[in-house]
């Protein structure tokens, strides 16, 4: 058995929660995406969760994005070789998520790397990424706007009254595909504030969706970080963030409030 310090027990620990979750939000664990975080992640980390069987994983920031990226990349070249000649089974692709803030100088190389941009909060970026999506991808890049639920000035996200306007302008880009919304709960221990926020982010997704302006692809709601993911998932959230919890604390101690910058 894993130590309950190991990497393998703290994401067992993460799906079992997931999955208990979902059932108290009346869902199926299986129909929840957890993004490991890799911010402060090891690559030897990194390369254990894809042992484990884990594949999607998430980054703040391009240049780290590039770093982790090429390495998993050489990890993965270097299995299929091992597995070519032994005659198994090839490990998956993996799936890269930008979820932090996206510079606009940095959207093309993101794009060449990330299957999901969870963080489109304006039109200016929306438009970067048109143009990039057009020159680099053979399809639409999918994302995900932004809200500020909470109205922080300490974060990115444009305000739940205009994320209809934002969604309908982007619409009309032939090369940028909306897949939902993502939102983050204040950092406060306060479980009420916190439920309040992803409830409101939840009734502000069923709202759009029900509304008929969007494309049938529509469906991904991304809140919860290692602080609060039960939440989130118990409010409605498909896609929650979780780095600390899986990872561990890093080394310069910051807390799963880093998660997501």
């Amino acid at each position: 058995m894993p130590g309950r310090d190991s990497l393998k027990a703290r994401y067992e620990a993460v799906q079992t929660r997931v999955a208990e979750a979902a059932t108290r939000g009346g869902r199926n664990g299986g129909d929840i995406v957890v993004v490991a975080v890799t911010k402060h992640a090891a690559i030897d980390q990194i390369r254990e969760l894809i042992a484990l069987g884990h594949r999607d994983f998430g980054e703040n920031r391009t240049q780290t994005l590039v770093q982790h990226a090429a390495q998993v990349e050489d990890y993965l070249d270097r299995r299929r070789q091992l597995r070519r000649a032994s005659g198994g089974e090839l490990p998956a692709d993996i799936r890269w998520h930008m979820i932090g803030h996206l510079q606009r100088n940095k959207v093309r190389k993101t794009l060449e790397l990330v299957r999901l941009v969870h963080s489109v909060d304006s039109l200016r970026l929306a438009e970067e990424i048109q143009q990039a999506a057009a020159a680099v991808l053979d399809k639409p890049a999918e994302v995900l706007i932004q809200v500020n639920i909470g109205a922080e000035k300490q974060k990115h996200g444009i305000a739940p009254a205009a994320t209809r306007h934002l969604i309908e302008q982007i619409d009309t880009m032939f090369n940028v595909r909306v897949r939902g919304l993502m939102t983050m709960a204040p950092l406060t221990e306060d479980r009420a504030v916190i439920r309040s926020v992803f409830q409101r982010g939840r009734e502000l997704f069923e709202d759009i969706r029900r509304s008929g302006g969007v494309n049938e692809r529509f469906n991904i709601l991304s809140m919860g970080m290692s602080s609060d993911y039960e939440l989130a998932v118990e409010c409605g959230a498909n896609i929650v963030r979780v780095g600390t919890a899986i990872f561990g604390p890093p080394a310069d101690g910051d807390d799963a409030a880093d998660d997501l910058s």
